[in-house]
């Protein structure tokens, strides 16, 4: 099998392979117009960026854009520690209709 085909032999479209960073779990924010923090489990870690997954028609979903930066708390995988207030970037946000996220939106998060 080709690198850069995927074990349904669809050629693989990012631009670099996923592997996990072990420092971060999950992720909480606020951002204006939210009374609540919000915390996600971060999913598609890649050494450039980080993702979680927001329901489609939460709330928080009307709140983010792209390119808009929000400091967000990053949880330590091994619980151990204290968060850590990192400035994030958000990168993307991607519908993903089919598969094993359906109904769900990806957001993509990058550390500035």
């Amino acid at each position: 099998m080709d690198i850069n085909q995927t074990q349904e032999n669809r050629p693989e479209r990012r631009s670099e392979n996923r592997s996990i960073d072990q420092r971060y779990y999950s992720v909480q924010f606020t951002t204006k117009g939210l009374d609540n923090q919000y915390q996600f489990k971060l999913w598609n870690i890649s050494l450039k960026g980080l993702c979680i997954l927001v329901k489609e028609g939460s709330a928080v979903l009307e709140h983010l854009s792209v390119g808009d930066t929000i400091e967000m708390t990053y949880f330590p995988s091994d619980a151990a520690g204290p968060g850590e207030r990192l400035q994030t970037e958000i990168i993307h946000i991607t519908q993903n209709a089919n598969g094993r996220f359906r109904g769900h939106c990806l957001v993509g998060l990058s550390v500035v």
